[in-house]
């Protein structure tokens, strides 16, 4: 991707510099913390065996947090200790997170809609978010609690080495994907898909969640789509979109599973298929209006 000399969002936490927390560091239990987050991670082989141990046990009562109310940030903050954030993955996951705020400033403006940023926090092996304990092995995630998105610095060397998907579009599309999630609360979706899990069985409960999924997979290829740097220029470059297909394919419910448990079980997906994601990617990239991307 070409940002260059492109600005850096200034919507960011440091939390690297803690060294990571244990649960008892005000996370409470690993059950009760991690429930809240299935609805909203980016989704990876090392979440997988947690889903399936807790997702059967909660439909996802929390998806719907408020974010309408939220107020426009701006923070810069690290905490004491010294920050173990590689410069080069700041700097270009920051410019990414300027550039979704730029993209969909314009989009949802069209809409009658305001867009408030959401806050990107960095951490490292564990932090405490609004929905609970933080840890490495939930991958990414939002919360619309704080409405802020979680990354631990490490996550990209999993994309990168463990799942044979490296490239910076990658990395940009694991935070659009994110992005999208906190676009889906300004609207009223995840509100919407709180709704209807409350009434949902099991297996209902997890379709639900995989179109929220895929709608973020989707708005990750629209902001692709619309993302210009200052002088009007797509910020795209050949293999870009490539690199993105690589990711979504990769961490598609049936090929995790396959990888952890030896076999699919479709009505468990909370993330949808490999083909379902790298359709959704494309659908929105191929398009780029928000309005292709499938609602609940």
């Amino acid at each position: 991707m070409r940002f260059g000399d492109e600005r850096e969002s200034t919507n960011y936490t440091d939390d690297t510099g803690r060294g990571g927390m244990g649960f008892g560091s005000g996370g409470g239990s690993p059950l009760g913390c991690l429930i809240p987050l299935v609805a909203s991670r980016f989704g990876i082989g090392g979440v997988i065996v947690l889903v399936i141990g807790y997702f059967l046990l909660s439909s996802l009562g929390v998806l719907g947090g408020g974010g309408g109310g939220l107020s426009p940030t701006s923070q810069q903050s690290a905490p004491a200790g010294k920050s173990n954030l590689d410069p080069n993955t700041k700097r270009f996951t920051l410019q990414v997170l300027a550039s979704t705020e730029d993209t969909w400033t314009k989009l949802l403006e069209a809409k009658g809609i305001r867009y408030t940023p959401t806050n990107l926090t960095y951490y490292s092996g564990g932090d405490q978010s609004g929905c609970g304990f933080a840890q490495s092995a939930m991958g990414p995630f939002y919360c619309p609690t704080d409405t802020k998105i979680y990354l631990d610095t490490e996550f990209f060397n999993e994309l990168s080495q463990r799942f044979q998907a490296p490239g910076d579009f990658a990395m940009a599309y694991v935070i659009a994907h994110e992005v999208g999630h906190h676009v889906q609360d300004l609207t009223g979706t995840l509100g919407q898909a709180h709704d209807l899990q409350a009434r949902a069985s099991e297996t209902e409960g997890n379709a639900v969640q995989v179109k929220v999924e895929l709608q973020a997979d989707c708005y990750a290829g629209v902001w692709a789509a619309n993302a210009k740097d200052s002088k009007g220029q797509s910020v795209m470059e050949p293999g870009d979109f490539e690199e993105g297909m690589r990711a979504a394919e990769a961490i598609g419910d049936d090929t995790l599973q396959k990888q952890v448990q030896g076999q699919v079980v479709p009505d468990s997906f909370t993330h949808g298929s490999s083909e379902q994601r790298m359709n959704a990617l494309r659908t929105g990239y191929q398009g780029g209006n928000m309005d292709a991307c499938k609602s609940l």
